[in-house]
């Protein structure tokens, strides 16, 4: 029998949402441990040398705005910034380029964007400001809706001073963004079929292809945010917002074990009371054991089957992943020579998803088990804002090969005869080489180092995320809102009393917001 250590809260996990919700508890006077499987804390949120020594590359997780934004970085900004956090605004955030060698792109400057729609089409530049406009009104509704648990009176009252500020027809309009596709939503605004790619290719960072329902509502969010208040990204790396939550929940008493790994969560009474490590030692939780972790793991793994909920069980292995995802690191000479234009290398994002046709073609490859002819690109470019994760005049790359399948049924292209991803994946990798050649010749030349991971890596790398899905669950409408991760369950509680979920397989899913975890503390503090 190993030893036992008792606290108030067990967090299994240490992604940033379960550091968000061990940090308020902490602050609330809980003692918390946080265990985490891994030898480093961070979850999807790692920063690596992958390829080559002083090459930084952020493993999955790259963009930071959804932190910079979130409410529990606005409660604890400056203990975190005290605990050594650093961002860095990208001026130039996300950009387009297209199949005839042109781009666009959106800057924190709005005249810059504008203009850039105006080239193509004025109509479109005068409908971009008045969302703009739009947004500024909408924003303080819609991200509070996104900020408060699903469903409770707090969203409720989100919901009622809309109206009362915004009237009848406005949540008529939400409503119809929150349920609508990409292409329903941009066609109804705009004319100009590049302007509508530039924000659809936002759709595919979750599971969203142009015509899927539930699809509008981040390409909207993503591209007016990004307008608004610009994007951010970690200072050498995005492993700084784990790194500062770590030291600031040390610094609140917490207690953080690395390289342990659950084995069990303990029940008694039907109750939730701690967790087994593998290694033999128990720490109990006098008030919750909380996981950060796929629902599926943990009611799969680490619990014993129960027939008091056979039903909440059969749900949950009905709860579908989303899509797989590559993920390719470049250490380089220089930045790529983009052929569309020289202004490219500022930005931070660059999104290689020339037409709606090729998103729902690549979408519906990856979902039918085959691997796409041409693959969605997000190709970050972290060096050109912050060039210290990389040796004096040298970058690396980072690119985001959106979707895949986790299984290989066939190659859409008709080349790669096999289904293994461990074989697959550099073949792959440089097929993906070949696209970004297509944009920015001469770029293989450059590479000095690459480092591949595919979704079945993912996986190895993070067990959360299944099959390479880095949403730990597809975001479509019967997966979202009150029913993720299942209907019943979506206020972070689970059949098990006092065993809560947190993490992207809550609500409000996938990014670096740290929303579950910290409305998940909000709610167990009064306790």
């Amino acid at each position: 029998m190993g030893a036992i250590m008792n606290y108030d809260a067990v967090v299994i996990g240490a992604g940033h949402n379960g550091l968000a919700a061990a940090i308020e508890l902490a602050s609330k006077g809980w003692s918390v441990a946080v265990v985490e499987a891994n030898v480093e804390p961070g979850g999807a949120v790692k920063t690596r040398e992958l390829t080559l020594p002083g090459f930084r590359h952020d493993l999955c997780a790259m963009n930071l705005s959804m932190f910079a934004g979130s409410a529990f970085f606005n409660k604890n900004k400056d203990d975190l910034i005290a605990h050594g956090l650093g961002l860095v605004p990208a001026p130039n955030c996300f950009a387009s380029v297209f199949r005839d060698q042109t781009w666009l792109g959106v800057s924190t400057n709005l005249e810059d964007t504008a203009a850039r729609i105006a080239a193509l089409s004025e109509k479109d530049a005068a409908a971009w400001r008045t969302m703009l406009a739009e947004f500024g009104a909408d924003a303080p509704h819609i991200f509070g809706l996104l900020g408060s648990p699903m469903p409770s009176l707090a969203s409720a009252k989100v919901a009622w001073k809309a109206w009362r500020s915004r009237g009848t027809r406005w949540l008529y309009d939400t409503l119809r963004l929150l349920v609508g596709s990409p292409r329903d939503f941009l066609d109804s605004r705009f004319e100009n079929p590049k302007v509508k790619a530039m924000m659809a290719a936002w759709g595919l960072h979750l599971d969203f292809s142009p015509d899927v329902a539930g699809g509008a509502l981040f390409p909207y969010l993503e591209s007016m945010a990004n307008q608004a208040f610009g994007m951010v990204i970690g200072q050498n790396g995005a492993d700084t917002i784990v790194k500062s939550m770590v030291s600031l929940f040390k610094a609140k008493g917490g207690e953080l074990i690395l390289g342990a790994a659950v084995d069990r969560v303990i029940t008694e009474g039907g109750k939730a009371t701690g967790v087994r490590l593998a290694d033999g030692r128990t720490l109990s939780a006098r008030k919750a054991v909380i996981a950060n972790a796929h629902p599926q793991l943990v009611f799969g793994k680490l619990l014993p089957a129960d027939p008091a909920r056979a039903e909440f069980d059969a749900r949950l292995s009905k709860y579908r992943a989303g899509p797989g995802t590559m993920m390719i690191h470049l250490a380089l000479d220089s930045l790529p020579d983009w052929t569309a234009g020289e202004e490219l290398k500022t930005f931070a994002y660059v999104h290689l998803a020339p037409d709606l046709e090729m998103m729902s073609r690549v979408y519906t490859e990856a979902l039918g088990g085959l691997l796409p002819v041409e693959p969605a690109l997000v190709v970050g470019q972290p060096t050109a804002v912050d060039p210290g994760r990389a040796p004096d005049g040298k970058h690396v790359l980072w690119v985001q090969v959106r979707v895949l399948p986790a299984e290989i049924r066939g190659d859409a292209a008709g080349e790669v005869t096999s289904a293994d991803w461990d074989q697959v994946k550099d073949s792959y990798a440089d097929r993906v080489m070949n696209i970004l050649e297509g944009y920015a010749p001469g770029i293989g030349g450059k590479v000095l180092s690459r480092s591949v991971f595919s979704p079945i890596d993912l996986e190895r790398e993070n067990p959360n995320l299944i099959g390479g899905d880095n949403l730990a669950g597809s975001h479509h409408l019967d997966q979202n809102f009150l029913f993720r991760p299942v209907p019943g369950y979506s206020r972070y509680k689970t059949p098990v009393p006092s065993l809560y979920l947190c993490g992207a397989s809550t609500w409000p899913g996938a990014g670096t917001g740290a929303g579950s975890g910290f409305m998940l503390a909000q709610m167990l503090g009064g306790k």
